[in-house]
């Protein structure tokens, strides 16, 4: 039976009860059934289907409904009452291979998803409960890209949508990416809870080519990268906002690239804590983390006008990274390599990380390829320091086609920051401490030009290193204080 929704007005002073627009469609109503056994997938998406002429809503109450493939239709509106479970089928054929009609880096592999969204408007999925994918059951046999990513299901994806919002419930155990939103207009994820250990690749969220994203009051713990913006299509991301989140990552807790076709612009990213995993075991990157922050452009496409500020990162090997390359990679096998990219305007601000490591944070372009326009101030950065010996040449190769990672250079020959290929910097009011005393310098420029350093403190070194350390092909105005 369904529930009709009712709200109360007071109406020439009586209290009159009257029923709106929706109707609640429960699932068990059309056949399903909570016992963690019964595949449900077929009165789940008929409860979705007959939803939609209603404009209603379709609620998963209390108990653990085991279902393949659901596909999302306009204006559906999934809602799970706390103590639901919507569990994934451990079974490949409960996920109907699925395509999209637009090239992307990952049209040969991405065909399966728990839930499914492409081509509709108007999507929420709210409410107190939780969906698990059950994402050990399929796990990686295939050693060679891209077979190894093939049959693992995702369990959102959503593929140019508009008007989409994701709130409140808990996400569980993917076989893959836990999100996927690709090309999609007008996002809002809110007050969401992820957990995401079960298997290889699996990132919290990642966000492809979407525009006027809203990320808010998210709490996740993920094995590889955590909140993750990719560009593999023919579309520019841009109008971003992520803020009040709690983030763990065993990779890069917050992320944009790897892949960077077209890009990235006007984004902000605020008031949010990176902190470590409460999962030991890895399955990528360290117990720890490899980054908190990374912003990296290598097959082309732009970074531009970014305002990161009043970010608490705790514990990752390296706090920051930012680079520029050139490993050109293709979004389809048929399309013209990527011209060399663009990084520039990017600020930060507020930043208070404790790094495990001694490698140092990064700033790194590639000659003709100078990152342009970075401000860093009022930040304080604590390091492990130690290093006895400054790291030779092979630290500071370019790897201009090489994967972006914040250990690629391996330890910096400074112990704070090292900037190499940059334009027009700026760095004002900011603190690095060692805790034990290191050799080299706070701060390291290399073909640096353009811009001013001034109030950087160096704590906690008796060696005697210089703050700032400015080699002969960089043209940069140090002010000591």
């Amino acid at each position: 039976m369904r529930r009709f929704k009712y709200f109360t007005v007071l109406l020439l002073g009586s209290i009159v009860s009257i029923k709106i627009f929706a109707a609640d469609f429960v699932i068990t109503d059309f056949g399903a059934v909570g016992d963690g056994k019964t595949i449900c997938t077929e009165a789940i998406q008929q409860a979705i289907d007959e939803s939609v002429a209603s404009n209603g809503r379709v609620v998963i109450p209390v108990g653990d409904f085991v279902t393949g493939t659901l596909f999302l239709r306009n204006n559906t509106t999934l809602f799970l009452e706390k103590n639901a479970n919507l569990l994934g089928s451990s079974v490949l054929s409960d996920y109907p291979h699925t395509e999209i009609n637009f090239r992307f880096w990952g049209d040969t592999w991405v065909y399966h998803s728990l839930i499914i969204a492409h081509y509709v408007n108007n999507v929420t999925i709210e409410g107190q409960g939780t969906i698990d994918g059950r994402g050990g059951a399929f796990p990686v046999t295939a050693k060679r890209k891209p077979d190894r990513y093939r049959n693992r299901p995702y369990l959102l994806w959503f593929a140019e949508c508009k008007h989409v919002v994701i709130r409140d419930v808990e996400l569980r155990n993917s076989a893959m990416w836990m999100q996927s939103y690709i090309r999609c207009d007008d996002l809002k994820i809110d007050g969401i809870k992820v957990f995401n250990h079960c298997n290889k690749n699996n990132d919290l969220m990642d966000i492809d080519g979407c525009r006027d994203v809203v990320i808010t009051r998210v709490v996740g713990d993920a094995d590889d990268d955590g909140i993750t913006f990719k560009s593999t299509t023919d579309r520019l991301a841009e109008n971003i906002t992520v803020s009040d989140c709690i983030i763990s990552s065993h990779c890069n807790a917050l992320k944009f690239g790897t892949e960077t076709t077209t890009g990235f612009r006007n984004v902000t990213i605020s008031n949010c804590v990176i902190r470590e995993s409460a999962v030991p075991g890895v399955r990528a990157g360290f117990p720890e983390g490899i980054s908190g922050i990374s912003l990296e452009i290598v097959d082309g496409g732009i970074l531009e006008n970014v305002a990161i500020s009043n970010i608490v990162i705790d514990g990752p090997r390296v706090p920051l990274f930012i680079r520029l390359g050139n490993r050109a990679r293709k979004y389809y096998a048929e399309a013209s390599a990527p011209s060399v990219g663009s990084i520039k305007n990017v600020t930060l601000t507020n930043i208070v990380a404790r790094a495990s490591s001694s490698i140092g944070c990064s700033f790194v372009g590639i000659p003709g390829g100078e990152i342009n326009g970075i401000t860093l101030s009022d930040s304080r950065f604590v390091f492990p320091g130690g290093v006895t010996n400054i790291p030779g040449d092979k630290a500071v190769m370019e790897f201009s086609d090489h994967y972006p990672e914040a250990t690629m250079f391996g330890t910096l020959p400074a112990c704070g920051l090292y900037m190499k290929h940059v334009n027009n910097v700026n760095i004002q009011n900011v603190s690095l401490e060692v805790l034990k005393p290191d050799v080299r310098p706070a701060i390291l420029c290399d073909d640096v030009n353009g811009g001013e350093i001034s109030h950087v403190s160096l704590i906690g070194n008796k060696s005697k290193a210089s703050k700032v350390r400015v080699l002969k092909n960089s043209d940069i105005l140090v002010k000591s204080h």
